[in-house]
């Protein structure tokens, strides 16, 4: 069974992952963490056989400060861009993303938000600390990631709107070409 612990383990001995988690960790943002499809593709692509870091996977650094305007988040993601260019960034506060979700009020912290992306296999993040630690959050757990099941989050099931989003994004999404053994569920 895949752990967090494992998670982790395999994380902290990639060269590339570790490189990605100290830039975010050294830009002191508030709340931030690699996100998304950078922890999710990892797992996936670990779990195949395949090498970990996938250098054509979006670096989705996500974080929650108030402070910071939608123009200033973008300059990150340039500024990002111009550095580290073999990185694919993607930089989102999340304290404007709960508008591209329906019906849904604002987040109260990064963590909030990734526990509402739309697939369980994709609510999940991991950041470097201070102190040298990885802090990995998994609000679903990790059977969907192991058993390469795509369904929706509880919150996505939960409205009608969101659950169009997801199986629009489903629709759109060529994950088995690259996981054939993945099982994408739609709801009846």
């Amino acid at each position: 069974m895949l752990t967090g612990k494992a998670i982790v383990e395999q994380i902290q001995a990639d060269q590339e992952m570790m490189k990605v988690l100290d830039i975010i960790r050294d830009l002191n943002l508030a709340d931030a963490w690699l996100a998304a499809g950078a922890v999710r593709n990892f797992i996936w692509n670990r779990l195949s056989g395949k090498p970990g870091f996938d250098a054509t996977t979006d670096m989705d650094l996500v974080f929650y400060d108030p402070e910071i305007s939608y123009e200033d988040t973008l300059q990150i993601e340039q500024e990002l861009k111009k550095t580290y260019p073999q990185y694919a960034w993607e930089v989102k506060n999340q304290v404007y993303m709960h508008q591209h979700s329906p019906g849904t009020a604002p987040y109260r912290s990064a963590c909030d938000a990734v526990s509402k992306y739309p697939e369980q296999c994709t609510a999940l993040a991991v950041r470097l600390r201070k102190d040298g630690r990885l802090e990995l959050f998994l609000p679903y757990g990790t059977r969907d990631i192991e058993d390469f099941i795509v369904e929706p989050t509880p919150y996505f099931l939960a409205s009608p709107e969101r659950l169009a989003v997801y199986i629009e994004r489903m629709k759109k999404k060529n994950w088995q070409t690259k996981w054939p053994q993945l099982e994408v569920r739609l709801p009846k």
